[in-house]
């Protein structure tokens, strides 16, 4: 009798202990997510929780762990103390003591998206300010609704109309729509869903047409693709995710039929709302752009390279209306989008799904104005190079 008592005073503060951590566990998760997604106007972010967790020791983390599996501090008690031991805990437990989603990612549905945003996000881009879309079925997508316009917009008016430059028959920019059907809800009427914001006429190819206009003005070339890539994805039984397969085609087709294509653009419209799309210069509301580069692909650095001097030139003369440049990759996203298929092949998100197309054509107009300069004085420099 007396031997039992030893024991059943050691089990009880044991069972308290990971009966209080357990407590403190799920609280922290609480909080935590929370923090991650409030939508109040001062919310904290997983870029506030990460900066915190990176001033944390990463023995702390061992500790915490070792409260709720005794083997761990016996066989790592050693480690705690010793350096490189967040590399031996994500080794061992596949977490990162500097990313706290890691901690819980996997286990609660939709934080996993934070972790998508984390590889990609540039540290210019807050995680809040990055889409994660969810398409509905092929279906609702091409489902017929109302469109309005409003009356035409005004022509482009090139910023250099003195410019005698001119790329003769060579169309030397290819322009394309992976997601042809993105449309915008001012054009929608009863649309409030951004997934549904859906159109085969009202949509982002009026875009590319306006672009390819603004462009021809400033006497480049440019060939506008009209595919309906929503439709060709109908006809093969594939479904949205396969989208940019849809696409490949078209690009493989232009480029080995138009030998002097020198620019791919590839133009999609944001799903994120209003106050991350827009930006008032002079008064004027314009379309917010964000330059998007596939990393899982061989022409990585050069297209990095292409958008980042595009994201440069729209911040010297027009600031807060490029959203810089986002890489992206893993396995929630298409990380190659066509891009290794040409080295100097982009994608620009232009405004979101609560622009006009009035505010996306003021944008246009002044990327075409910023690619014109940036196209002439290049062919400049390849020029003074020839000779």
């Amino acid at each position: 009798m007396n031997r039992r008592f030893p024991i059943k005073s050691i089990r009880f503060p044991l069972l308290m202990k990971q009966l209080c951590f357990s407590v403190l566990l799920v609280i922290t998760l609480f909080f935590l997510i929370g923090l991650l997604t409030s939508t109040t106007s001062n919310r904290w972010t997983s870029d506030t929780v990460s900066n915190w967790t990176k001033r944390m020791e990463a023995n702390t983390f061992f500790h915490l762990l070792a409260m709720e599996n005794t083997a761990l501090q016996i066989q790592f008690s050693d480690v705690f103390e010793l350096p490189g031991t967040k590399t031996v805990l994500q080794m061992l437990t596949s977490m990162k003591p500097d990313d706290p989603i890691s901690l819980f990612g996997s286990e609660l549905p939709g934080i996993g998206m934070y972790q998508q945003w984390q590889a990609t996000a540039s540290e210019e881009i807050g995680h809040m300010e990055l889409a994660y879309e969810s398409p509905p079925p092929l279906d609702d997508i091409i489902k017929d609704r109302e469109a309005v316009m409003d009356e035409e917009s005004p022509a482009y008016d090139p910023s250099n109309p003195e410019r005698n430059l001119t790329t003769g028959k060579k169309n030397v920019v290819f322009i394309y729509n992976t997601h042809n059907y993105e449309s915008f809800f001012p054009h929608l009427p009863g649309v409030t869903d951004p997934n549904l914001a859906q159109h085969k006429e009202v949509n982002i190819t009026k875009a590319s047409d306006r672009f390819a206009q603004a462009l021809q003005a400033n006497g480049i070339g440019a060939q506008v693709d009209q595919t309906d890539t929503m439709l060709a994805l109908k006809k093969k039984g594939w479904e949205y995710p396969q989208s940019y397969r849809a696409s490949r085609d078209i690009v493989k087709e232009a480029l080995a039929t138009n030998k002097d294509i020198q620019y791919v653009f590839d133009l999609h419209r944001d799903s994120m709302r209003r106050d991350i799309t827009t930006v008032t210069i002079d008064g004027v509301d314009y379309a917010k752009i964000m330059i998007v580069i596939g990393k899982e692909n061989p022409n990585y650095k050069k297209n990095a390279a292409f958008g980042a001097t595009l994201h440069k030139l729209l911040e010297k003369d027009y600031p807060g209306l490029s959203r810089n440049v986002l890489p992206k990759e893993g396995k929630q996203t298409n990380g190659v989008f066509n891009q290794d298929l040409f080295d100097h092949a982009i994608i620009i998100e232009i405004g979101g799904v609560d622009n006009t197309l009035e505010e996306i054509y003021r944008t246009v107009d002044i990327l075409a104005d910023i690619f014109s300069d940036y196209y002439w004085e290049a062919e400049k420099v390849n020029k003074e190079t020839e000779q």
